[in-house]
């Protein structure tokens, strides 16, 4: 990956981080979400492969706030605030 392309996807995770925030109603801080929502976007991207959902990106978003949201769960799950 190139630098661009690294800086891509960290803007790109920290705004899906944001978003899974809102939708969860989360009260962790805005760098929490995002680095929560760069982890999602991995995680998001893996289960998109392995169910086999592949698509441009509108996909890749929709995949990544699901992981993002998935993250923030299992966040609260450890660490019940």
């Amino acid at each position: 990956m190139t630098l661009w392309q690294i800086l891509v996807a960290v803007l790109i995770g920290a705004l899906v981080g944001w978003i899974a925030g809102k939708l969860m109603k989360s009260k962790n801080s805005f760098l929490m979400n995002a680095i929560l929502g760069i982890l999602g976007g991995a995680l998001g991207g893996w289960l998109g492969s392995l169910i086999g959902i592949a698509g441009g990106w509108v996909t890749s978003i929709v995949l990544a706030i699901v992981g993002a949201c998935l993250i923030i769960w299992l966040f609260r799950l450890l660490f019940k605030k």
